[in-house]
């Protein structure tokens, strides 16, 4: 862990789910993300939003030092998260039926499959800002998902 994030926010070392309020609105919904004081904030760096096609699966990606913060407001998708020699699959469907927050410190292999036919939306709270240096890309065929 980069020692230069001692003392900002809460962290930890693991994957973890947080289930977030969903806030049900005639005039329309309102879907917590993230509070500063909430376990997993580490620091602001951006925030963006990615679309994933149906049974279509992105990844592998490792961060380096990008904790990531992931939620999807729309549609539902897969995450599929396994630890850094790509052992220990973890899954964790992100949806209207199961909405929150996955934590994924540095260190972890992310792929995500989306798993509706209309518009599946993920939207990342990153760390830091994007650093195409720091993050690494393997085909989906090098830790098979099934």
């Amino acid at each position: 862990m980069d020692k230069n994030l001692t003392g900002i926010g809460n962290y930890s070392n693991s994957v973890n789910f947080f289930p977030q309020k969903r806030i049900d609105n005639v005039k329309g919904d309102l879907l917590h993300i993230m509070k500063r004081s909430d376990e997993g904030y580490v620091d602001f760096g951006e925030a963006y939003f990615t679309t994933v096609k149906y049974k279509v699966i992105k990844g592998w990606k490792k961060h380096t030092k990008m904790f990531l913060n992931l939620t999807v407001p729309v549609g539902t998708v897969k995450f599929y998260v396994r630890n850094n020699n790509g052992k220990n699959l973890r899954t964790f469907e992100i949806g209207p039926t199961n909405y929150g927050r996955l934590f994924i410190p540095p260190g972890y292999w992310v792929a995500f499959e989306g798993g509706e036919q209309a518009m599946n939306l993920v939207l990342n709270l990153a760390s830091i800002e994007h650093d195409p240096e720091e993050a690494i890309n393997e085909p989906i065929t090098t830790f098979p998902i099934g």
